[in-house]
């Protein structure tokens, strides 16, 4: 024995000298989280290129969203493609923000069992919502469970023990992960003593004293690190005291969310899996209308339908071709059903099919269907409402800007005649004005939630709807930015600049407002006025009810527009170009891992503040600048730029504005060519951002909601400002019933708690996704802010049986001359006797021709033929069956042989070979002794 020790420590010395010298980035969880992503979306794209019989070509290494984007033939989906890889990544971290001290969610503790059906769960949501289509639940609840699964391999032992392959069983359901050690087992003993044929994970951060002979969870924040058996077993750091497998357990990590991709894929399809990622070869916007459809609105319904023909007929084919089309109409007392179709044709016959009806001049239900819209559509999403009257529900005002501002979504209404339906419905002089009062006031409900989202508030009488609604077609458009918007109420003489560069086409200046003046100076110092906009700059404008268009000669450097008017009015510079900006908030953590914290609402008023800025569309751009501008007043707070690498910029600001702003961010483009602009470029969030003295956190520990059993969510509200009783407000969008406390009383600077109950009915579809908002108000209405959840409805699953396959015949006259042959294939699929069926069967490999039939006298029996070239001799079938269960099939034939193989499913850890004593020796010397070498993380 002792010379087996020696021998040990040999090894230990070598080890230690190889890893002390390797270099390389962190591997956190966002690495891991994009590698895997892009890796997997390049797989996609190439079986779908090969399945349209396509060559495929392979972006350069390192891959990035922008040539993963052009390498799928969708350069324009690069932006969104960043945004869902942003989304993923910013929902992994939260568990470390809201999970830190719950071990199921980091497989500490050997807490193994919940943390496989934290797993279980989530995968069983994704697919459900991506059956739905719901590809903003399906991302958010992905985030979340890949920390977890990440999680394990830096903190279990799986790497101690040997294994080279990730733990496929952890994203099955019904299979065994292995041997796991009781919580009384004893797993660490003196080097010679030490079992290792145990699973376990690391004791959590800060017990009291750890278990015996438990090991710890090690870095400078565990305290028990320094008591026996001392150090700990995670992998999160080069740092840490097993920071020598560190790069293993992430090479593992990477394997294991590739893996979990791929199950996602099977059952979502592969067209399904790039369009919950952003890739699309048409454009990444959805076009959505929400319409009134009560009986005034006959003729507003008519130019939907004139319009949506029009974008649809010049844009089918094309590049900014909508990925999707969605329809919600509203009345009174109703609204809804989304309608939504990525096929044309289906939309226009949901136009064709509304009938106006009913509803007299009542005010109707708009922000009912807008709220529907705003969770429906993707986020991003450039929304058009339609209507003549005012909003009978304009208590869901701060719900619907709680999802522009969630969702970042550009809101556009098109109102007609809602002054003259107030007048008419009044007779004497008093009525008429109390009416136009009203009338101004509902209005500016619309104006009011335009400017929060960014977009128009256009008031056209009904004959002038049509004209009007030709903006639509331009703001289709998956690469506009916004370069500069304002309002002014009430209106005043100001001047605004904007810089134009040369990545910029098609510049066109939105004005919304009556009597308002204008003088547009272009880069030369060349002015044009509103009287006269026959020009060099003004190619054409264009004027309808309150609402003017000029499309301007793009010319790079700085331009100037001076306004004046003494009625409101707003302006809006846009453009078509690659280069756009994402942001998030950020606030410092108080946990003991430090670092920031995203903010999930609004940030908080009057105090300092962080913005994490991610460029996208450019590798050589840099941001030099960001500013937050109030939207309706000249007050700006500058802030210190500090670049991250990876186009990330890290911004502070020393006040956060308490009224309502936008982010300005500017910078050089460094692969201008023009002396003139200097490749100075400006862009500017298209929402409105509130800040507020008020915090609203909800529990959501459980994103399942089980359809007829009540669901108990926890809040918490806290003030920074004076206390007093807040009104408490929660609404979901699908009109389940919930109960919650009309108000809390909060002391100044203190908080309080409150429970919201929701229950699904019995009859909910699976995979329902349910938006659950939480509002507090303050006393006078002076403050508000909100809390967001994202739920699914899905009732429990007891299939979790992989659909089989079963060679019945495979036939061919192969030859050398592969294009003269042919080969055949019959396959049996079935789901088990007690299975839900198969749901779906689509080849992965092979270009040939499929055709399925049910077996005669057999509801779970599905016979599978194939016929394709020999020159394609490779065939892969993904069967999945109604609740998500995937298998896969593989079958091939070689000239002059014929073969036949199917996957095997990788083995049980549980049947593991036994590594050898000498391994077991290193490996107990590593986990035990605890090695300090150069340090990154794993865990973020």
């Amino acid at each position: 024995m002792p010379g087996l020790a020696l021998l040990a420590l040999l090894l230990l010395q070598t080890i230690v000298r190889v890893f002390s010298i390797s270099n390389g980035d962190s591997l956190n969880h966002q690495v891991i989280t994009e590698r895997a992503i892009l890796n997997v979306t390049v797989q996609v794209c190439r079986a779908v290129a090969l399945a349209e019989g396509k060559d495929f070509t392979f972006p350069p290494q390192p891959f990035t969203s922008t040539t993963v984007a052009a390498a799928c033939e969708a350069p324009k989906s690069a932006t969104s493609f960043r945004k869902a890889i942003n989304h993923i990544q910013k929902e992994n971290k939260r568990i470390d923000t809201r999970r830190l001290f719950s071990p199921p969610y980091h497989f500490d503790d050997e807490r193994f069992a919940e943390g496989k059906k934290l797993i279980k769960d989530g995968l069983e949501a994704i697919k459900a919502a991506n059956k739905r289509q719901d590809i903003f639940s399906a991302r958010e609840t992905l985030g979340g469970i890949l920390h977890t699964l990440q999680d394990f391999y830096s903190h279990s032992n799986w790497v101690e023990m040997g294994n080279k392959l990730p733990n496929s069983n952890l994203i099955r359901a019904g299979k065994s992960i292995g041997k796991i050690a009781d919580k009384t087992r004893i797993t660490f003993k003196r080097i010679f003593y030490r079992i290792r044929y145990y699973l376990q994970g690391i004791l959590h951060l800060f017990p009291p004293r750890e278990p015996r002979g438990k090991c710890s969870h090690g870095n400078s924040f565990d305290k028990t690190r320094k008591t026996e058996p001392r150090g700990g077993i995670n992998k999160d750091s080069f740092t840490s005291n097993h920071g020598h497998l560190h790069n293993e357990a992430a090479r593992l990590a990477v394997a294991a969310t590739s893996e979990l991709l791929e199950d996602i894929r099977g059952a979502a399809g592969d067209r399904q899996f790039l369009q919950m990622m952003g890739i699309n070869k048409e454009s990444s916007k959805a076009l959505c209308f929400v319409v009134d459809t009560t009986g005034s609105m006959g003729d507003d319904i008519a130019a939907v339908r004139a319009v949506t023909s029009s974008i649809i007929d010049r844009k089918v084919g094309t590049d900014d071709e909508p990925s999707s089309y969605i329809l919600v109409p509203f009345s009174d007392p109703g609204f809804g059903p989304l309608m939504k179709t990525t096929d044309p044709k289906v939309f226009k016959n949901h136009i064709d099919s509304l009938a106006p009806s009913g509803g007299g001049d009542a005010a109707k239900l708009s922000l009912s269907g807008l709220q529907l819209a705003l969770i429906g559509a993707p986020p991003n999403s450039e929304i058009f409402l339609f209507t003549d009257a005012p909003a009978k529900d304009a208590y869901l005002r701060n719900t619907v800007i709680a999802l522009i501002e969630r969702t970042k979504s550009v809101v556009n209404f098109m109102i007609t005649n809602v002054l003259g339906f107030r007048r008419r419905r009044q007779a004497d002089k008093y009525q008429q004005q109390q009416s136009r009062r009203m009338a101004r006031s509902d209005t500016q409900l619309y104006r009011d939630l335009a400017q929060a989202s960014g977009g128009q508030a256009i008031e056209v009488t009904k004959d002038q709807l049509l004209e009007a609604t030709s903006i639509i077609q331009e703001s289709s458009s998956s690469s506009l930015v916004t370069l500069l918007q304002v309002s002014r109420s009430p209106g005043k003489a100001e001047n605004f600049p904007f810089t134009v560069d040369e990545s910029v086409r098609n510049l066109t200046i939105y004005i919304t407002g009556r009597s308002v003046n204008f003088t547009l100076i272009d880069p030369s110092g060349v002015p044009q006025s509103s009287t006269n906009t026959s020009g060099s700059s003004i190619i054409t404008s264009q004027s309808v009810g309150n609402f003017q268009t000029l499309r301007l000669q793009t010319k790079a450097g700085v331009w100037e527009m001076r306004m004046v008017s003494t009625n409101p009015y707003s302006l809006k510079v846009v453009g078509e170009s690659p280069i756009d900006f994402l942001f998030d908030f950020l606030k410092e953590s108080q946990g003991p891992l430090g670092g920031f914290n995203l903010v999930d609402n609004r940030a908080t008023a009057g105090g300092n503040g962080s913005l994490m800025v991610t460029l996208t569309g450019s590798d050589s751009a840099t941001v030099t600048e960001v500013t937050l501008v109030e939207s309706s007043g000249s007050g700006q707070v500058n802030g210190s730029v500090e670049a991250q690498g990876g186009g990330e910029f890290f911004v502070r600001f020393d006040r956060i504005p308490s009224a309502e702003f936008v982010i300005l961010v500017k910078g050089q483009n460094n692969n201008s060519a023009s002396i003139a602009s200097s490749g100075i470029f400006q862009r500017q969030s298209t929402i409105s951002l509130n800040a507020s003295t008020l915090t609203v956190t909800a529990e959501d520990s459980d994103i399942i909601l089980e359809p007829g059993t009540p669901r108990s969510v926890h809040f918490s509200v806290m003030t920074s400002g004076a206390g007093g009783t807040f009104t408490i407000q929660a609404a979901n969008d699908q009109g389940f019933n919930l109960t919650f406390p009309s108000s809390v009383s909060l002391d100044t600077g203190g908080s309080a708690n409150g429970t919201v109950n929701l229950t699904a009915p019995l009859n909910t579809p699976s995979g329902t996704g349910v938006t659950l908002t939480i509002e507090a108000t303050a006393p006078g209405a002076a403050d508000t802010n909100y809390a967001v959840l994202r739920l699914t409805v899905l009732p429990t699953v007891i299939d979790f049986t992989q659909p089989e396959c079963q060679l019945l015949s495979l036939q061919s006259n192969c030859s050398d001359n592969c294009s003269q042959s042919m080969w055949e294939l019959f396959v049996q699929v079935t789901d088990g006797a007690e299975g839900t069926g198969v749901n779906r069967i689509s080849l992965r490999e092979g270009n040939g021709i499929l055709n399925t039939s049910m077996a005669a006298g057999s509801k779970n029996i599905t016979l599978v033929s194939y016929t394709g070239s020999c020159c394609s001799p490779d065939v892969q079938l993904v069967v999945v069956d109604e609740v998500g269960n995937v298998g896969t099939c593989r079958f091939s034939v070689r000239t002059n042989v014929t073969l036949a193989q199917t996957t095997i499913s990788p083995p049980d850890p549980t049947t593991t070979d036994v590594p050898s004593l000498s391994t077991r020796l290193v490996q107990s010397v590593l986990l035990c002794l605890g090695i300090t070498v150069l340090g990154f993380r794993l865990s973020s």
